[in-house]
Parts: C-alpha cells; sequence; structure tokens
C-alpha cells in the first residue's frame, strides 16, 4: 500500500475503490458459477403477494452496486493521465459505471429469456393426438384412459367419448376438454 501513499487524492481514492470492488466481483463471480450464488438481493421479513410484480432486476443490489463500483474505479483508473480535466474524468466514470449496470440488466434479461416453462397444463391437450391405454366405454357411460405427449413428456388421463367405444391401442385426437380434467376424445 506504500505505492498508493504518494498518488494524487483522487487517483488514490480510484484505487481505494478499484482493489476490494475487484476482490469483492471476483468472489461474487467465482460464488456464480460454482453454484453457490444466492438470489439478487436481500430477501425481506414479510411475506405479501408479489406474483403479479414482474420484476426480474432490482436496481438497488449488492451486485449492481459492485458493477457500478467496477466500472467507475477502473475508468477513472485508466483514463487518469489522459483526461486532465477531473470534472470529465468523474462524469465519464459515471457513466461508465452506469453502462455496467445497463450491461448487467441486459444480460440478464437474455438469459432469463432462454427460461422454459414445462408444467403441465391440460389445456395444452386440445387437438393433440393420443393413444387409448384403457378401453374407453361408449357415450359417456364410463371413463378410459389415454396416454399422450404434452412438452416432450407423456401423460396418463381420464377420456370419454361421445361415440361407440374405443379400444386399446387405438389412436385418438382430443376435441374437448371436460370439467377440467377429463378429455373427449375421438377416432382419428
Amino acid at each position: 500500500m506504500e505505492m498508493l501513499e504518494n498518488l494524487a487524492p483522487l487517483l488514490k481514492t480510484l484505487w481505494f475503490v478499484a482493489i476490494p470492488t475487484s476482490l469483492i466481483f471476483i468472489i461474487q463471480t467465482i460464488m456464480t458459477f460454482a453454484g453457490v450464488d444466492s438470489a439478487d438481493g436481500i430477501e425481506a421479513d414479510f411475506s405479501g403477494n408479489h406474483e403479479s410484480a414482474d420484476t426480474p432486476f432490482q436496481l438497488f443490489s449488492l451486485r449492481n452496486l459492485i458493477n457500478f463500483l467496477l466500472g467507475f474505479s477502473w475508468t477513472g483508473i485508466s483514463f487518469y493521465s489522459t483526461i486532465q480535466s477531473k470534472l470529465i474524468l468523474i462524469l465519464l466514470s459515471l457513466f461508465i459505471g452506469v453502462l455496467f449496470v445497463y450491461l448487467f440488466f441486459v444480460i440478464i434479461n437474455q438469459v432469463q429469456k432462454l427460461a422454459e416453462d414445462n408444467s403441465f397444463n391440460i389445456t395444452n391437450t386440445l387437438y393433440k393426438t393420443a393413444e387409448v391405454y384403457l378401453p374407453i366405454p361408449e357415450r359417456k357411460t364410463g371413463k378410459g384412459k389415454i396416454i399422450i405427449s404434452v412438452n416432450g413428456a407423456f401423460h396418463e388421463l381420464d377420456a370419454m367419448t361421445e361415440n361407440d367405444k374405443i379400444a386399446s391401442n387405438t389412436m385418438v385426437r382430443v376435441v374437448e376438454i371436460e370439467s377440467n380434467n377429463i378429455l373427449i376424445v375421438e377416432i382419428i
């Protein structure tokens, strides 16, 4: 730290911000790739319904503070000898710090677009083909079972028909959903 003692006050301050910020950033990066990374931000000590709020990004978080300080401090250090006006240097450093936070926001949004919701929804079975697993009795007198593929996963679901009895291993198409859990099918 003796090398920092002879520097100008602004440059010394930038170094005192850059060194710990860089260390924290490296630790955060290692933790992220090791799978130890926790959620961005601080968990509140209360419960509430946040399902309607779409907040994938928190502006004020430790990660964003580190990103801002990283861009701010290293820009100031890098251009300290090039830019003579200290006001312009600080404004440029502030801009680059905000740019780091914005780039992090863009990257996080792009990564979140890669997420896929494969939860089963019975409405996704409508007009799809399936195979009869257990025979389906005629004209809604009882239930049989079909095997249907939805989002790459096979599901065994209750089925009825409005027509004649359908034997096992017959290919059918779902034409209607009754009472949210019984499929009405017809032979293809």
